[in-house]
């Protein structure tokens, strides 16, 4: 089985699939003034194409499970955000194709700290965030209303295509 390292998340490696924020830690991010301020405003932290949809925010509640990729998806029309709440989550991606073949050559995977919110563009290989703690993960999911029926292609993983994830 192929296995891939969990990589720091920078903007340099996370470009091609996207973008993130730490909504729980923004410092990093610009402000409308001083961020040291009583109120201090982080405006337009991240954006989401939905596709003209309203978006729809839930929780996906992961137990912990061993770290291999079995599961793969993507949405053709739309955008996914997702952000880690109670604990640091490792995200795999895998850059838009034009095949519905599992690019298993292409998979690179992520640690997202708490609070950091994802964007995947749309087409970018992905499926659920896995925990790294011993204990459920719950992330918040931001999609179209129903987009998790009428946009996504979601397939089992060959066994000789899995990748085994190193933390």
């Amino acid at each position: 089985m192929k296995s891939i390292k969990v990589q720091k998340l920078t903007r340099e490696n996370f470009h091609k699939f996207g973008s993130f924020a730490n909504f729980i830690d923004p410092l990093s991010e610009p402000a409308t003034g001083p961020k040291d301020a009583v109120l201090a405003f982080f405006r337009d932290m991240l954006q989401v194409d939905l596709g003209g949809a309203v978006p729809s925010f839930s929780t996906c509640r992961i137990m912990p499970r061993p770290m291999v990729i079995t599961d793969a998806e993507y949405h053709n029309f739309t955008s996914e955000a997702a952000m880690p709440l109670d604990q640091d989550a490792i995200f795999w991606c895998a850059p838009a194709n034009a095949s519905q073949e599992f690019p298993a050559d292409d998979v690179e995977a992520f640690l997202v700290p708490k609070g950091t919110m994802i964007m995947l563009r749309p087409g970018v290989w992905h499926h659920a965030g896995i925990a790294t703690e011993d204990k459920p993960l719950n992330v918040m999911i931001v999609l179209p209303e129903r987009a998790y029926l009428n946009d996504i292609y979601c397939i089992p993983v060959k066994e000789e295509l899995q990748i085994a994830i190193e933390f």
